[in-house]
């Protein structure tokens, strides 16, 4: 009686908000999230030491990738040779009435592979007199390779975000930080509640349930500093003296971003020089490699606006 208790109790925890969530339909912001993050973010067997491979890359693109003709500024998300497809391209019912359609219509998502590779965008569109947002396949209908993309966006304007979340989740993050606002005094200083249809898809939603430090929903809007990222997860104390939170400095890894080895016994030295008065500034945080896992983590955290 108790396995049956707790089967009903988890399907209803579960599996049943997902027909609301489908019956709901998606938002711009939940393709958005869909096509950043991936695959699921937390463990699967194609990522099993959570390190963010297999993940889609994010880019901002200011030029055709075919022509080199400047352009519109578009965020599109390429999905290299075997990355893992979100479950909005792999099952489009996932994506609700009327996106679900465009995206196979006109957006072409079943003629995306991931032995191939692909790159979408997250696009508008009209269906029985509605509007709604749809994943267009960019590969299929513009001859969009993941690899001219990311040439033509260069690594500047590339986002590893996907990888981001799964560090996030990994390191966890979400024990004390939120990504859930309530409708509440909340939103005055951490942002707009998400809507239901913001989640259409993405797993895990990393909601967190225990806050002991801020709401990070809209984070990258109330600060896009990298330097400022950099100072707090290298350590927080840097920027707020009584800061419970842990230090992530291991996230550079061995060396720095001009492959120098860092210190970090030297560099803690130093800070308890600073934090004891014996030095006037604090030590400088070494700048990261662009394959570390803490540029990962700080393109997850400004992603979330």
């Amino acid at each position: 009686m108790f396995g049956a208790a707790l089967s009903m109790s988890m399907f209803i925890t579960l599996v049943m908000p997902s027909f609301n969530i489908f019956s709901v339909g998606s938002t711009a912001l939940a393709l958005d999230k869909q096509l950043t993050y991936g695959f699921n973010s937390g463990w699967n067997p194609d990522d099993m030491f959570l390190s963010g491979a297999n993940k889609p890359l994010k880019v901002l693109l200011k030029q055709d990738p075919q022509t080199g003709a400047a352009t519109e500024p578009v965020h599109a998300y390429v999905f290299p040779v075997n990355a893992r497809f979100p479950s909005g391209i792999l099952h489009p019912k996932v994506l609700g009435a009327g996106s679900d359609v465009l995206s196979v219509e006109q957006g072409k998502i079943n003629e995306a592979s991931e032995a191939q590779g692909a790159v979408f965008l997250v696009r508008h569109g009209e269906h029985e007199g509605a509007s709604y947002p749809y994943i267009e396949n960019a590969t299929a209908t513009r001859g969009w390779t993941a690899d001219a993309v990311l040439h033509a966006a260069g690594d500047a304007n590339t986002s590893h975000a996907g990888a981001g979340k799964t560090i996030f989740v990994r390191e966890g993050c979400w024990w004390c930080h939120t990504l859930l606002p309530e409708q509440t005094q909340d939103f005055q200083y951490f942002g707009a509640p998400p809507y239901l249809g913001d989640f259409n898809g993405e797993s895990p939603t990393a909601f967190g349930s225990d806050r002991k430090a801020p709401d990070l929903l809209h984070v990258g809007s109330r600060n896009s500093s990298k330097e400022w990222m950099m100072m707090h997860f290298f350590n927080p104390r840097l920027v707020q003296p009584h800061s419970i939170m842990p230090r992530f400095d291991y996230l550079w890894g061995k060396t720095d971003a001009d492959g120098n080895k860092i210190d970090y016994a030297a560099w803690r030295k130093e800070f308890v020089q600073y934090r004891n008065g014996e030095r006037i500034t604090p030590p400088e945080v070494p700048n990261y490699r662009s394959d570390s896992e803490i540029r990962y983590l700080i393109d997850f955290v400004l992603n979330l606006k």
